[in-house]
């Protein structure tokens, strides 16, 4: 990476594109997401589409995309910044794996090889910063959440979400064995499959809980908490995450949208 960091361009949207769903976060709503997580490993791309465009309309409800430069933090090979730019974003993607860049057949452009720990975008250069289901699989995420404060504008949008480790997908692939213990789970996953995991327990996959996602975000003196609250759940889900104890178990998925302070 240079020391210059890059100012997204804009993709063009594929021909026939349907472009993003309104977001009622209803019970079939919920029922359809968590049903197409069956469909990850045999049918990718309309798993990771479907989820896209699920969560582009998510952010949609909080932030207007028509024109704003957006960061995808983990862009992996491109669903989410596809489902962006058809929304009418300008979007760059980061990814520290140059092999998930072009997984999935995928065709994803303007994006650029890095670290999740140290963006190389300058500071307040993105009127959103966007993340889905990688926190989890950083060292630091805490450092990560701060990296995607700093680039955002002065009255931009923060929309982080993860997977919390003790909800019932917290292991991933290993699920739900890594209740008694990550270690113990890799180990079982490894023995059954003859392979070890692609999410390793503190390699690549670390327990970040929905209490300190809390705690992070309503810490933060240079943002506004816009708001906290269950990915896949209906609205009228939400109160899960204001239960102590309850809500790691029950969450399964959470968001947090900040909204930096200034103008």
């Amino acid at each position: 990476m240079t020391s210059a960091p890059p100012t997204p361009d804009r993709l063009s949207p594929v021909p026939g594109d349907r472009g993003p769903l309104p977001h009622r976060a209803t019970l079939a709503r919920s029922v359809r997401l968590l049903s197409a997580f069956r469909h990850e490993n045999t049918d990718p791309g309309y798993f990771y589409e479907l989820m896209a465009r699920d969560t582009v309309a998510q952010l949609g409800a909080y932030t207007d995309l028509a024109g704003a430069t957006v960061i995808d933090v983990g862009t992996g090979s491109g669903f989410f910044a596809h489902a962006l730019t058809a929304a009418g974003a300008r979007c760059a993607g980061i990814d520290h794996d140059p092999a998930a860049l072009t997984a999935h057949d995928g065709t994803a452009r303007n994006t650029f090889v890095g670290s999740a720990l140290a963006l190389p975008f300058r500071t307040g250069s993105a009127d959103v910063c966007f993340s889905s289901n990688v926190l989890e699989h950083v060292p630091d995420p805490w450092r990560m959440a701060d990296e995607m404060l700093r680039v955002v504008r002065p009255g931009g949008t923060v929309f982080l979400s993860f997977t919390n480790w003790l909800s019932p997908w917290g292991g991933h692939e290993t699920s739900p064995w890594h209740y008694l213990g990550g270690d113990r789970a890799a180990r079982r996953y490894e023995r059954r499959t003859g392979r070890p995991p692609k999410n390793r327990y503190g390699h690549s996959l670390h327990p970040v809980s929905v209490s300190a996602a809390m705690r992070w975000a309503r810490g933060r003196e240079d943002a506004d908490v816009v708001d906290i609250r269950p990915r896949y759940h209906p609205r009228w889900g939400g109160w899960i995450v204001h239960v102590p104890g309850v809500r790691e178990f029950a969450t399964w998925n959470l968001v947090l949208v900040l909204r930096k302070k200034g103008t």
